[in-house]
């Protein structure tokens, strides 16, 4: 573990971890000293038509994360289920015994599926609900504060998307991650537990850069006229999952201390260009 790092001591946990922005999460916070708790479900969703993270690529996120030094625990568990989200959370407390950071990231984009509602809603929404019930009893417990992030989105500040189930309740659930973070933020802020939504724009990750998504973004672009591209206000066409796991990382610190309950677009000025 780095000696001098400013998260030496801390441990966080982060879903969604195997790969994209969750790998990303684990990766900058490792080298900041923190040890890692990285959970993904490791299998498919049948409303997602692109490739979901497998247990190679959760194990490929155990090996960077121990190329910084730091410590981790990975488990497969599934957002979804509060009881399995646990257990996954316990074998790494078992291991580590505190919890400090919470990267709440797993999320899933079933644009174009007509079954994609129930589904979207229950990982993305309802998943980072049963992420934070499931660490704060040991944060709280703890009585020395900490630090919770909501992954959100663009999409959850501004009403875009396509007329299909998956897309609008992609949107709905981003939009929902707010109220959540706003609701925590208040409610944790007697035992100095902080709270907070980031807000990206496309980020080069698997979940974006697929046929599927690709497909998706060409034809909304156009059924609006609009480029077939992430509509950025900067010359940048999409972020990468460190620019975001960068701003993660500050929300976590120590200089980011009496920030809580805010939305933290990081998004190439995507939402100002609404």
């Amino acid at each position: 573990m780095p000696s001098d790092g400013p998260l030496q001591g801390k441990v966080a946990l982060i879903t969604g971890a195997a790969r994209g922005q969750g790998r990303a999460h684990a990766v900058r916070l490792a080298s900041d000293g923190a040890d890692i708790i990285a959970v993904d479900l490791c299998e498919p969703i049948a409303s997602v038509p692109y490739p979901l993270a497998t247990a190679e690529d959760l194990a490929a996120t155990v090996k960077l994360v121990e190329d910084t030094g730091a410590r981790i625990v990975a488990a497969r568990g599934d957002v979804r289920d509060a009881s399995s989200l646990g257990d996954a959370l316990q074998t790494g407390l078992d291991r580590f015994g505190r919890l400090d950071i919470v990267v709440a990231n797993a999320g899933i984009a079933p644009m174009q599926s007509a079954d994609g509602w129930r589904d979207v809603i229950d990982v993305n929404l309802t998943g980072v609900y049963h992420t934070i019930e499931a660490a704060i009893p040991t944060m709280i417990g703890q009585g020395d504060g900490g630090s919770i992030v909501l992954i959100s989105s663009a999409a959850g500040l501004a009403g875009i998307g396509s007329h299909d189930a998956g897309a609008i309740g992609y949107t709905a659930a981003k939009h929902g991650l707010v109220g959540l973070m706003r609701v925590y933020a208040n409610l944790l802020a007697p035992h100095s537990i902080r709270v907070n939504s980031v807000h990206p724009a496309g980020v080069d990750t698997p979940m974006i850069n697929n046929e599927y998504i690709r497909g998706w973004l060409a034809e909304l672009a156009e059924q609006t006229g609009a480029p077939p591209d992430m509509g950025n206000a900067l010359p940048v066409q999409v972020l990468q999952a460190e620019d975001i796991a960068n701003a993660v990382a500050w929300l976590v610190s120590e200089q980011a201390r009496y920030v809580t309950g805010i939305t933290l677009p990081v998004d190439a000025g995507f939402v100002n260009k609404r």
